[in-house]
C-alpha cells in the first residue's frame, strides 16, 4: 500500500468513527437538559453509576464506526456492503432517536419499544456484516449486550416510574 492509499484509508477510517461518535454527541447535546431529571427516578438495583454511560457508549459507537469501516473497505460483493451500510445508517438514526423519546419525552414505555425495534435493526445488521466480514460482525455483539441490558434498565425504569 502506497502513502496516499494508506492517507486515504485513514481517513475513511476517521470519518468512518466519527459519524456515530458525532450522532451519539448530537443526541447527548439534544438531551441535555432533560437528563437531570433521570437523576431523580426511581432505578432498578442493576442500575449503573451515571458515568458508565458516556464511557459504554463512547466505546460502542467507535466499535460501530470500525465495522461499518470493515464493511466498506472489505472488498466483499456491492450488494452485500451496500445492504449491510444501508441497515447500519437506519439503525444509527434509529438510535439516535431513543435519547429523546426517553429523556426529552419521558416516553418510558414507548421508548422501551423504540429499543426493542433497535435491537432487531442491530441484529440484522449484525448479520448484514457477517456476510461482508465476520470481525466487523462480531466488534458489533457488545452493542447488541448493551441494548439488551438498556432494554431491561428502561423497562424496569417505567415500570417504578
Amino acid at each position: 500500500m502506497n502513502n496516499l492509499q494508506f492517507k486515504g484509508n485513514l481517513m475513511l477510517l476517521l470519518k468512518s468513527i466519527a459519524v456515530p461518535l458525532l450522532t451519539g454527541a448530537l443526541a447527548s447535546i439534544l438531551t441535555i437538559q432533560s437528563m437531570q431529571n433521570f437523576s431523580t427516578l426511581n432505578k432498578p438495583v442493576f442500575s449503573p453509576p451515571a458515568i458508565l454511560f458516556p464511557i459504554v457508549w463512547t466505546i460502542l459507537y467507535t466499535l460501530m464506526g470500525i465495522g461499518s469501516y470493515i464493511v466498506v473497505t472489505s472488498g466483499g460483493s456491492e450488494s452485500d456492503i451496500q445492504r449491510a451500510i444501508r441497515i447500519y445508517r437506519l439503525q444509527l438514526l434509529v438510535n439516535f432517536l431513543w435519547p429523546t423519546f426517553f429523556f426529552n419525552f419521558q416516553w418510558y414505555l414507548f421508548s422501551f419499544l423504540w429499543l426493542i425495534f433497535l435491537w432487531i435493526l442491530v441484529f440484522v445488521m449484525i448479520i448484514r456484516f457477517e456476510r461482508v466480514s465476520k470481525i466487523a460482525a462480531y466488534i458489533n455483539i457488545f452493542y447488541l449486550i448493551w441494548l439488551t441490558y438498556a432494554a431491561a434498565l428502561n423497562l424496569s425504569i417505567f415500570m417504578l416510574n
